[in-house]
């Protein structure tokens, strides 16, 4: 029986169409009611991966125009914009319907030397301090109507553990920082470029949470409506998914219906891998 990791591993492995034309799977991730933000943010970067030979992604800038159609593939049309000596570009547009759905560029670099530096990683416990996702979500089984229930316990490939995780229904006004950590364990032996990849899917978890919750909002209170609007990831150093990374989180600024994300992902022994910024919707529902 195929394990909901290799599925995902699945649906990052897209298929190739025509020179620079790919297509991927619609449903399948993180959500069903609209493609998870993470899933095609890693499948526009394989497709990018896809024209590129020898060397790594060290940044993306995404834009999300519509909601994503689970119940269709989507295609990834990507343009060779540049292929230097040191940097190569590329463009990648994805389409459902005959409409855009979701753009990306994306820079990749040869390895290089240079000067290193980075912020340390926060101390906050291990992970097995924390409950799994699965052991946080359990506790809320009978506030979820039983129509959805099978979807809110659903395994998930990435196992998250949430650092001091919040009431999902009633939480309290918090500070802005968010912690996480997670991993995916079937990402042992991956290529670099679906280790990225992976981790680029996983990046879109939890981030737009950081700026609800100085107002003391969740998407189960149903007074807020969500939606992630941009995403731009930086890759520092090698990743390996199968090990534990800490996700530390803060969102700096909210104001006009929209939060501003941040997060910066550390490797278990403190090494800085990935920064993420996002800019997400946090319109409030008006009750008729």
């Amino acid at each position: 029986m195929t394990s909901v990791a290799d599925k995902l591993l699945e649906l990052l492995d897209i298929e190739q169409l025509e020179v620079d034309m790919f297509r991927g799977l619609g449903s399948g991730g993180e959500t069903t009611t609209r493609i998870f933000g993470g899933q095609v943010i890693a499948q526009a970067l394989m497709a990018a991966y896809r024209t590129v030979e020898d060397r790594l992604c060290h940044s993306l800038h995404a834009y999300f125009i519509r909601p994503g159609d689970p119940s269709i593939p989507v295609i990834y049309q990507v343009d060779r914009a540049r292929d230097g000596g040191s940097f190569t570009t590329r463009r990648v547009v994805a389409i459902q319907h005959g409409k855009q759905i979701f753009n990306l560029s994306a820079s990749f670099h040869v390895q290089e030397d240079g000067w290193d530096y980075q912020h340390p990683m926060r101390e906050v416990g291990k992970p097995e301090d924390w409950p799994s996702r699965a052991e946080t979500r359990e506790a809320y089984v009978d506030r979820i109507p039983e129509k959805y229930r099978e979807e809110f316990l659903r395994e998930r490939p990435i196992e998250l553990r949430e650092v001091a995780p919040r009431d999902m229904f009633d939480p309290e006004v918090e500070s802005d920082v968010n912690q996480l950590w997670f991993r995916m364990e079937a990402a042992k032996g991956q290529s670099p470029q679906m280790q990225h990849c992976l981790l680029a899917y996983a990046s879109d978890m939890n981030l737009l949470g950081s700026s609800l919750r100085p107002h003391g909002l969740t998407w189960f209170k149903g007074n807020v409506m969500t939606a992630s609007l941009d995403h731009a990831m930086w890759f520092h150093a090698p990743i390996e998914f199968s090990d534990w990374h800490l996700y530390d989180l803060d969102a700096p600024w909210t104001g006009g219906a929209r939060g501003f994300n941040r997060g910066a992902i550390y490797s278990q022994n403190g090494q800085l891998v990935a920064s993420v910024a996002q800019e997400g919707l946090m319109r409030p529902v008006k009750r008729k």
